[in-house]
Protein backbone atom coordinates (compact mmCIF):
# COMPACT_ATOMS: atom_id res chain seq x y z
CA UNK A 1 0.00 0.00 0.00
CA UNK A 2 1.30 3.40 -0.88
CA UNK A 3 2.08 5.79 1.68
CA UNK A 4 -0.55 8.31 1.73
CA UNK A 5 1.67 11.05 3.20
CA UNK A 6 3.97 11.18 0.39
CA UNK A 7 3.08 12.35 -3.36
CA UNK A 8 5.40 10.80 -5.53
CA UNK A 9 4.77 10.18 -9.37
CA UNK A 10 8.02 9.76 -12.05
CA UNK A 11 6.28 11.60 -14.55
CA UNK A 12 6.21 14.87 -12.41
CA UNK A 13 9.75 15.13 -12.86
CA UNK A 14 10.31 13.00 -9.40
CA UNK A 15 8.85 16.33 -7.82
CA UNK A 16 7.81 14.80 -4.10
CA UNK A 17 5.35 16.55 -1.53
CA UNK A 18 5.40 15.36 2.07
CA UNK A 19 2.86 16.03 4.80
CA UNK A 20 4.29 19.35 6.37
CA UNK A 21 6.24 20.23 3.34
CA UNK A 22 6.39 24.39 2.97
CA UNK A 23 5.16 25.62 0.01
CA UNK A 24 6.16 29.73 -0.75
CA UNK A 25 2.93 31.16 -2.82
CA UNK A 26 4.57 32.64 -5.75
CA UNK A 27 0.90 34.00 -7.29
CA UNK A 28 -1.76 35.17 -4.66
CA UNK A 29 -5.49 35.17 -4.55
CA UNK A 30 -7.99 36.05 -2.18
CA UNK A 31 -7.07 33.18 0.32
CA UNK A 32 -3.07 32.92 -0.11
CA UNK A 33 -0.53 36.13 -0.71
CA UNK A 34 2.11 36.05 -2.97
CA UNK A 35 5.28 35.75 -1.01
CA UNK A 36 3.92 33.68 2.06
CA UNK A 37 4.45 30.26 3.31
CA UNK A 38 2.17 27.57 3.52
CA UNK A 39 2.52 24.24 4.59
CA UNK A 40 1.18 21.11 3.57
CA UNK A 41 -1.78 19.23 5.18
CA UNK A 42 -2.96 15.63 4.84
CA UNK A 43 -1.86 13.88 2.01
CA UNK A 44 -5.16 12.60 -0.64
CA UNK A 45 -3.68 10.82 -2.90
CA UNK A 46 -1.08 11.17 -5.87
CA UNK A 47 -2.43 14.27 -7.30
CA UNK A 48 -4.16 16.38 -4.47
CA UNK A 49 -3.28 17.18 -0.81
CA UNK A 50 -4.36 19.76 1.61
CA UNK A 51 -2.87 23.22 1.66
CA UNK A 52 -3.18 25.15 5.09
CA UNK A 53 -4.26 28.56 5.02
CA UNK A 54 -3.20 29.72 8.27
CA UNK A 55 -2.34 29.04 11.54
CA UNK A 56 -5.35 27.23 12.29
CA UNK A 57 -6.72 24.03 10.53
CA UNK A 58 -8.30 25.62 7.43
CA UNK A 59 -7.04 24.70 4.02
CA UNK A 60 -8.44 24.33 0.15
CA UNK A 61 -7.41 21.44 -1.47
CA UNK A 62 -4.21 21.95 -3.82
CA UNK A 63 -3.21 20.20 -6.98
CA UNK A 64 0.44 18.53 -8.13
CA UNK A 65 0.19 18.01 -12.04
CA UNK A 66 2.36 18.62 -14.87
CA UNK A 67 1.10 22.83 -14.89
CA UNK A 68 2.56 22.57 -11.20
CA UNK A 69 1.58 22.88 -7.53
CA UNK A 70 -1.55 25.35 -7.37
CA UNK A 71 -5.36 25.84 -5.81
CA UNK A 72 -8.17 26.11 -7.61
CA UNK A 73 -11.88 27.03 -6.61
CA UNK A 74 -13.61 25.26 -9.04
CA UNK A 75 -12.46 23.41 -12.29
CA UNK A 76 -13.91 26.73 -14.24
CA UNK A 77 -11.71 29.14 -12.70
CA UNK A 78 -8.99 30.65 -14.97
CA UNK A 79 -5.62 30.03 -14.75
CA UNK A 80 -5.25 34.04 -13.42
CA UNK A 81 -7.34 33.24 -10.68
CA UNK A 82 -5.45 29.82 -9.18
CA UNK A 83 -2.54 30.37 -6.62
CA UNK A 84 0.72 29.05 -7.63
CA UNK A 85 3.20 27.82 -5.41
CA UNK A 86 6.96 26.51 -5.24
CA UNK A 87 7.89 23.97 -3.15
CA UNK A 88 10.50 25.01 -0.60
CA UNK A 89 13.86 23.09 -0.81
Amino acid sequence: MPNNDMLNDKTLDSRVINTNDKLLCIQGNKFYAEGEIYTVGRIVNNKYFQLLTGSNDDHWYATLDEKGIYVSFDSMTPDNNKAWFDKIA
